[in-house]
């Protein structure tokens, strides 16, 4: 294979980023993507095709634990015919792909291996797999677990636990933050692999949890994981200070998306970072969470973009018809609206300045 960068695209559950696992193991360039079902998929698959022709080197595009939709597989296939040195290889086990599968010569479907089983496969054979120890144990076990074969127990048990890993590791957000949300929970299954082999194997790893999530987030003092986590969410916020900064009526906001315990994240970005006046969560539901440390009345921004309240440091509101993104530049187009058009009100906001 010639190209420079794979962009892989997977799903969101045990499946899906233990494909990304194995693909660790190939000798590409790879570039994770993660999505869910429903618009989620063509938003992300967008931003895979910018991003290959912002690069303009040749590519392949790798979709697994995925099956299209008819409509998206027809707008995918047309859309990478307009592009140079383009491969698309799509790897599933899903039924309701079969209608594509029949039609598109880079559709893989195969319903009786899960999707980390057929790129196990796939990888050995077309991507130069370096097998570690533990890789066929583990596919293994995905597979006994994603096709619910209980009658393979140790599998199938130990597979359970790794489910429950991914599924509540909620610590970052994969739209504000994807490579490290990804990086998290590969991160995570890869310290799975290491108690595979241990004495009541499934046990062991369900004790460890709360430990391997610490110490992904850990630099050097031990700590909560709420503290520990939120340091981190802090550090990635002021990382991405270029592109989420936003401005209303001369004062510097931080707009982030899903964040969420804006109490803690929020009052923790201002200490860290004093330049901005306030930080303004949107939830996917389109409701606001704003906090300031008394650089400007937040109730009063809050009453201004959606006729919310609350306290001049800690308030709140709704963005009527907020529609829901999962590509966090759409987010911040709808915000940047309102802003736009709150600006051209006349009046002043009542604030507090700390000299």
């Amino acid at each position: 294979m010639k190209q420079k960068t794979i962009h892989h695209l997977s799903h969101t559950d045990l499946d899906g980023y233990s494909c990304q696992l194995i693909m660790k193991y190939t000798p590409y360039k790879i570039l994770n993507y993660n999505a869910n079902y429903g618009a989620e998929v063509k938003q992300t698959l967008e931003l895979i095709l910018e991003n290959i022709v912002k690069e303009n080197s040749g590519a392949t595009i790798l979709i697994t634990d995925l099956n299209l939709t008819n409509d998206e597989s027809k707008w995918l296939h047309t859309e990478v015919e307009k592009l140079k040195n383009v491969d698309l290889i799509l790897l599933d086990h899903h039924s309701t792909g079969e209608d594509s599968a029949k039609k598109y010569d880079w559709y893989y479907l195969d319903t009786t291996r899960c999707a980390t089983k057929i790129t196990y496969d796939y990888a050995k054979e077309h991507f130069n797999l370096t097998e570690p120890e533990w890789m066929e144990k583990f596919v293994n076990i995905v597979n006994a677990v994603d096709l619910w074969k209980m009658e393979e127990v140790e599998n199938f048990e130990y597979g359970k636990v790794c489910m429950r890993l991914i599924t509540e590791a909620r610590e970052l957000n994969k739209i504000m933050f994807p490579a490290a949300d990804n990086l998290y929970k590969i991160s995570l299954l890869h310290e799975a692999t290491k108690y595979i082999e241990s004495v009541d194997a499934p046990i062991m790893l369900d004790d460890n949890i709360h430990l391997l999530k610490k110490n992904f987030f850990k630099k050097a003092k031990n700590n909560t994981l709420d503290n520990l986590s939120t340091e981190f969410i802090v550090t990635l916020l002021g990382e991405a200070r270029n592109e989420k900064t936003i401005y209303y009526k001369g004062y510097r906001g931080y707009l982030s998306y899903g964040v969420g315990n804006t109490s803690i994240v929020g009052n923790g970005f201002l200490l860290a970072y004093p330049e901005y006046d306030f930080i303004v969560d949107v939830s996917y539901r389109g409701t606001l969470s704003l906090r300031a440390n008394n650089g400007v009345n937040v109730a009063l921004i809050s009453k201004e973009w959606t006729g919310g309240g609350g306290h001049p440091n800690a308030a709140g509101g709704r963005v009527i018809g907020f529609k829901e993104q999962y590509r966090y530049n759409l987010v911040k187009q709808q915000i940047e609206k309102i802003i736009n058009e709150k600006e051209s009100v006349a009046g002043e906001l009542e604030y507090k300045k700390e000299n």
